[in-house]
This record gives structure tokens, sequence and C-alpha cells, in this order.
């Protein structure tokens, strides 16, 4: 029995209620051992964005160690992986007033909790606190290294030391951070390799400055799953962030970073209806189940809302969840196709792979674990959401 919270329970694929989602454990670690194995030969240490799983019996498949270190994008994620005895947490959104006291009491409890900020009036705030409190709450200085988001730019030494002052007015700098978001558009090997490098060389530039402003700057962060996986070398660099490595998703494989057999998390539908006329196969999964994401309408192959495979998980020829509704999923031949629509009877369970992993993982509140070609669910892992 797959270990976690939740014992193993008497079901199969076929017996389960749908829509639900559903999680290949051995494509999982094999996803896992790829990054940590690439990274082990880069000398980089892996620190996993936990947004994607938003699970304690995933995490402990992904961390390198039961304490961590492990990122969040939520504070709620920082407090359950905390009381699951994870120590070593990176809250890498931009810190406001109203999650101070969050912060503190976490820290107050024995977790070393780093923040990230990227401008002054924030490292006043921290600062502020720190010293009300008596902690000296640490902080990463995020860096734009694409102008995908937000962050300081990274030959901006006005402000990096600026934002380093105000932090040593009673808070400190534990280092800089940056995510190459916009590797998400890159096209073919040679642009993502080129994201990478981007990365890496502006996050280095900063952390010199620091140093040569007289600064420590211990930590050099670095993340995004297709640059994790196209860098090649990451010399400055103290660690990387990725997350959704773990379960991979359709955009990921439109960009090159996996195949379509390294995706670990699909949603389990069952057919509902016919519409023969117009070529359609009507299944109880909708938005609700796969969320609105359409991250690959804009690449070269559209998958709709998801690619339909069979119940074992193997890809139906040319056959997208084209369309939905809250709980009607629309299936069709992708347009273009000669494929033939398959005769899938009333009741025929299928598995469809979603464009965002942390999107659709958003939708349900628990994994169904199988091994790779059986239908036996094995556990099922608590999800959560929430801020």
């Amino acid at each position: 029995m797959t270990q976690g919270d939740a014992p193993a329970i008497d079901q199969s694929l076929q017996t389960v209620g749908t829509p639900c989602l559903v999680l290949d454990q051995d494509r999982m670690q094999r996803n896992v051992m790829r990054l940590r194995d690439r990274l082990d030969r880069l000398g980089v240490q892996l620190r996993p964005h936990l947004k994607t799983a938003k699970s304690v019996d995933a995490a402990r498949q992904v961390m390198t160690s039961p304490s961590g270190p492990a990122t969040v994008s939520t504070l709620k994620e920082a407090e359950r992986f905390a009381s699951a005895g994870v120590t070593d947490l990176i809250y890498a959104v931009g810190i406001s007033p109203d999650k101070i006291e969050r912060v503190l009491a976490l820290r107050a409890a024995g977790i070393d909790l780093a923040i990230t900020l990227d401008t002054v009036e924030q490292a006043r705030m921290v600062a502020h606190a720190s010293r009300a409190a008596g902690d000296a709450i640490p902080a990463l200085i995020e860096i734009d290294c694409d102008g995908h988001r937000s962050g300081v730019l990274p030959d901006d030494r006005l402000h990096l030391v600026a934002i380093a002052e105000a932090l040593g007015n009673g808070a400190s700098l534990r280092g800089v951070l940056t995510h190459a978001g916009d590797s998400y558009n890159a096209i073919g090997d040679d642009a993502l390799r080129a994201c990478a490098e981007v990365e890496r060389v502006s996050v280095v530039q900063a952390a010199t400055i620091l140093r040569e402003a007289g600064f420590a700057c211990p930590v050099v962060s670095v993340g995004s799953t297709p640059t994790a996986h196209f860098a090649e070398k990451l010399d400055g660099v103290t660690e990387m962030r990725a997350g959704v490595f773990v379960f991979f998703d359709l955009v990921m494989a439109g960009i090159g970073v996996c195949a379509i057999d390294d995706i670990a998390v699909s949603v389990l539908a069952t057919v509902i209806g016919h519409q023969p006329d117009k070529g359609w196969i009507l299944v109880d999964a909708g938005w609700m189940a796969m969320s609105r994401d359409r991250g690959t309408a804009k690449q070269a192959i559209d998958q709709g809302y998801g690619l339909v495979c069979d119940v074992d998980g193997r890809p139906l020829e040319d056959l997208i969840l084209s369309d939905a509704n809250q709980e009607h999923g629309i299936i069709t031949v992708r347009r273009g196709s000669t494929a033939a629509l398959p005769d899938l009877p009333i009741g025929t369970r299928l598995r469809i792979l979603p464009n965002h992993a942390c999107a659709t993982g958003a939708q349900h509140d628990s994994y169904h674990v199988v091994r790779s070609g059986s239908d036996r669910i094995d556990a099922i892992w608590p999800r959560f959401s929430g801020w």
C-alpha cells in the first residue's frame, strides 16, 4: 500500500466516482528523479515549488528531506506544510502588510520562513515588523530577468542597494531570487537554453552588485520548470525552484520539456452522451473538473481543454476535449484530422490530460493514486486550497 495520510481503498478507475483527479505515481517518481539527477550533475540544490502539488503526501515524494527545503506561493501552503514537519521554506510571492503577522507566527514556531520583496517600501515595512517582534525576518530580493512579471532589474544598483539597506534596519537579506516566466513562451531547445542562461546571468549579476556593496548574499535562487531542464550551467546559483515538473502537463509537452507519456496527472471522466450529427461525445468533466486554462491555444498544437486517453492513459488518436461547460465536456476529433470519432458507449471511462496541472489540480480535493498500467487505486492523497 502507498504510504500517505489516507489508507488504500477497495476501488478502481472503473468504480470510483467521476470526475476525479488521477495521479500516476510511477510517472511522478520518474519525473522527480529526472530533475534531481540533472541538478546533482549541475551542483545545485532542488527547492521544489509545492504550489502545484498542494498535498503533504505528494510533497514527501518530491522534497529531498522531510524538512525541506521547499517553496510555497501562499501562506496557507506554508502553514500546512509546516504542520507536517517542513521547516525550510521560501514564500515566493511579494509580501504585503496583512501577511506579516502570519509570517512571524510561523517563524516563532521554529519555521525558517523567508519572504520575497522588490521595493524599498516593503523592505522598510518588514524591517519595522522585525524590530517590533524581535525577529529579523529573512528576505530575498526578487529580480526581473525577462520582463515577465515583478522584480528589480538585475543591473539596477540603486534600488538593489536601497532595499538591502532598508532590510538591514531590523530584518535580514537572505539573497536574490528570480523566475524566468517568459520561458513558457519559448519555442525550441535553443530558445529554452537561452532563457535559462538569461535567468542565471541576471540573478548572479544582482548578487554580485549586492556583495560588492558589502552585503552578504548567501542564496542565489532561480526557478522555472523549462529552464530547470534546459540550463547548461548554473555557475553562481545555489538552488533551483520548479514545481510543475512533478506532474508535467500539455503546456510543458508543447514547449518540448516533456513527452505526453511523462504527464502524471489526468482527470478521470465518464461518457454520458452522444451527439453524432455534431461529432460530439459528452463526458461528465467540464471546466469545473478541468479548469478554464487554455494554455495550449497559442502553441503549435491546440489541445482544447485536454487530450483524451483511454482508461489506461493511452492517448486516443486526435481526440480532445474541445469545449467545456460547467459540468459537461465535449469531446471531438481535432480539427483538420482524418481520424474517426471512436465508438465510446455510455459509461466508458476516459482519462483527460490537462493543459495546466496547477489549475486542474486546484479543482479537486484529492489525488487518486495508481501505478502505471494498473486501474487499482492504491491510495487517496488529500489536496488543499486557499490562501
